[in-house]
């Protein structure tokens, strides 16, 4: 795999793991736990990414 379809890959992913954070913070009952788990998968997406394009 190319490095920009990799960087591109992990922007999406990175885009739809924002998407269930702010869904699941609006959405009651969803436990703080979870939503602090999708939270530091989205950080460690956007390092890598950065790591990647720098």
């Amino acid at each position: 795999m190319a490095l920009s379809s990799h960087v591109e890959e992990l922007k999406k992913k990175h885009q739809a793991l924002s998407e269930q954070v702010e869904a699941a913070q609006r959405a009651p009952g969803t436990p703080d736990t979870e939503i602090s788990s999708m939270k530091k998968q989205k950080l460690r997406l956007k390092e890598e990414i950065e790591r990647l394009t720098h």
